[in-house]
């Protein structure tokens, strides 16, 4: 074979191998992008039914049990903040909402990013359930205040009321049902902090909701399998390499 047919067959397989190499990429990408979404929207469905189901079923503070009195379904309304917590009243609650808009504006290209550059499916998918959870809680804090009349003890809320929702855009209160009271005691007479010592004690007080949990099992998991998730890199030195090094140590 004369050489500049074989410079051109070598040149067209460079050619086709890349090509190969980027449509494998490609269709990784997307297979890979196809399944995170799915997860992300199945969260999404499931924690958005509920909170519309305990929404327009439960009066504030209604309570049922679902597996004997440790799982309950327990109907309560928080400003934005996951497992309950409070933030700076209505100021708080509109930067609250702003950095849930932002943080899911940003992962969203992050998401992209991790997938692209084929990050450990683990880690993916932690990514993805706390996207997830921030997302749901976001579409509460912002839509909810429009779409229902406002829940209290005595009467159930409704989807699109009337004379409009309950708040203004961005102020709408996230809805939790999700509680585990395992443990119910008191604190016993010989524990170190006095002014606790007889007062009640639950395991586990928080209400919370599925996008909560979502945002809590990704960051669990993540601390659990960070190792896995990104392995520390060893240097592999053949004895070629070495006698190398040995040369130029003895030139220096």
């Amino acid at each position: 074979m004369e050489p500049k047919t074989l410079n051109l067959s070598l040149t067209s397989l460079t050619v086709y191998l890349r090509l190969l190499s980027f449509f494998q990429t490609k269709r990784y990408i997307q297979m890979k992008g196809r399944s995170v979404a799915l997860l992300i929207i199945l969260i999404l469905v499931a924690d958005q039914a509920l909170k519309f189901y305990i929404k327009t079923h439960y009066t504030l503070g209604e309570e049922h049990n679902v597996i004997g009195s440790w799982f309950r379904l327990h109907f309560v309304e928080n400003e934005g903040m996951a497992w309950g917590l409070k933030f700076g009243g209505g100021l708080g609650k509109i930067l609250l909402t702003l950095f849930r808009l932002i943080a899911v504006i940003l992962g969203t290209f992050y998401l992209h990013q991790i997938i692209k550059k084929k990050y450990h499916t683990g880690f993916i998918i932690c990514a993805a359930l706390i996207y997830a959870g921030a997302f749901g809680n976001l579409i509460d804090s912002m839509f909810y205040g429009l779409l229902f009349s406002s829940s209290n003890p005595f009467t159930v809320a409704t989807l699109f009321p009337a004379g409009g929702g309950y708040a203004s855009f961005f102020h709408g209160q996230v809805v939790d049902m999700l509680y585990f009271p395992i443990i119910h005691t008191h604190y016993p007479s010989w524990f170190p902090i006095k002014s606790w010592r007889g007062e009640e004690f639950e395991f586990f007080s928080p209400v919370f909701n599925l996008a909560d949990s979502s945002i809590s099992i990704g960051v669990i998991a993540l601390l659990i399998w960070q190792k896995k998730f990104f392995p520390k890199k060893t240097l592999v030195v053949t004895p070629e390499v070495a006698s190398e090094l040995k040369d130029e140590a003895r030139v220096i």
